[in-house]
């Protein structure tokens, strides 16, 4: 049975080494010469680009992938934010809709309130008092010195004015805080954080009350992952750990749990990711953890590594043409393998055409 299979990779391999085959874009293989060193398959740049090899460099791996687990994307912790009433009023004016993106400080609406005028009436009256004191308290502290009068009764001038001073900056105080114009009686509800707004539950002309939730901005600049990490993996993640997520979107680790669920035998490994397209809240991605790699691994593209016989090898480029080189391969992720051993930094290796050269290879 298996005299066939060897005539037939014979066979397959006299057509390739006839120039059998196709392919553009392609680097350009090791010039071949005379004689090849043992264990090389010999093949010319001509022969190379006739079976449409393609090339990549090995290189150097600084993180290698632990585990790739399914996740989950929410905001993080304090990432939403209710903006409320801070005093009964109408909406007189709305300046942003639902869905808008919004900047730290950045106007949502006016609110016409009669707590606000009344507000303003108390500023203008401490105001008031706070010249009357002043005044009384230089006048009284002259004639303190001049001896006309006892020092106690400038003494008593002087806590007046402090205490009238006192009522104006209280007044102030609680204008500042709603960002309220007393005069005209509004005041101000803009956005806590920079970010999205989520809800606008309100329009002009509505009444609202006292810490009612009248918009909602959730932060679009950062998101938390979720996911399960299974007990094997615990002790080897910690945070400060790089992770990436879907379309190479990276973050770091952020905790790992402590407490392991009898149900799924795994933690809750939480990290945090920029904002990206295709990163939205309540949606399910993969995640991948990365850690230190191991002395001496390389990076090579997926399609570089493959079996013969029973182990996985790389085609490397050699002198006279390329020669198999017996690899140990770690995890493959987002299209690219990690390699433990066998190959150095800067080695060229070919990246497509590895079936053509394993039926040359087996041939020999």
């Amino acid at each position: 049975m298996r005299e066939p299979k060897r005539h037939y990779l014979a066979f397959t391999a006299a057509l390739l080494l006839a120039g059998c085959g196709g392919g553009t874009d392609t680097a350009p293989a090791p010039d071949k010469t005379p004689s090849t060193p043992a264990g090389t398959v010999p093949l010319s740049n001509e022969q190379a680009t006739k079976l449409g090899l393609k090339w990549a460099v090995a290189e150097r791996a600084d993180e290698a992938p632990i585990a790739t687990l399914p996740a989950t994307i929410a905001p993080p912790p304090n990432a939403r934010v209710a903006v409320t009433a801070t005093y009964p009023g109408m909406v007189k004016r709305i300046y942003v809709a639902e869905g808008d993106t919004v900047k730290a400080g950045q106007l949502l609406a006016t609110v016409a309130s009669t707590d606000i005028l009344s507000h303003g009436a108390d500023l203008a009256r401490a105001e008031a008092r706070l010249r009357v004191a002043g005044a009384s308290a230089s006048r009284l502290t002259q004639l303190a010195r001049e001896g006309v009068i006892a020092g106690a009764r400038a003494d008593e001038a002087q806590a007046q004015l402090r205490q009238a001073q006192a009522d104006v900056t209280e007044q102030r105080r609680i204008l500042a805080m709603t960002g309220a114009a007393g005069r005209d009686g509004t005041y101000r509800l803009t956005a806590p954080i920079a970010g999205r707004v989520a809800k606008a539950s309100v329009e002009t002309g509505d009444r609202i009350d006292p810490m009612e939730a009248s918009f909602v901005v959730d932060a679009a600049s950062r998101y938390e992952i979720r996911a399960q990490l299974p007990q094997k993996f615990i002790g080897q993640i910690r945070p400060g750990m790089s992770v990436r997520v879907k379309d190479g979107v990276g973050g770091t680790v952020t905790s790992v749990g402590n407490v392991i669920d009898p149900e799924t035998r795994a933690a809750l490994l939480k990290a945090s990711v920029p904002g990206a397209p295709g990163i939205v809240s309540g949606g399910t991605t993969s995640v991948t953890i990365y850690g230190p790699a191991p002395d001496g691994a390389v990076m090579v593209p997926d399609a570089a590594v493959t079996n013969l016989g029973d182990g996985d090898i790389v085609f490397v480029a050699a002198k006279g043409g390329v020669s198999t080189r017996s690899v140990r391969q770690g995890p493959t992720v987002e299209g690219r393998t990690l390699i433990l051993s066998g190959l150095k930094p800067g080695e060229k290796v070919v990246a497509s055409g590895t079936s053509e050269l394993k039926a040359l290879a087996l041939a020999q």
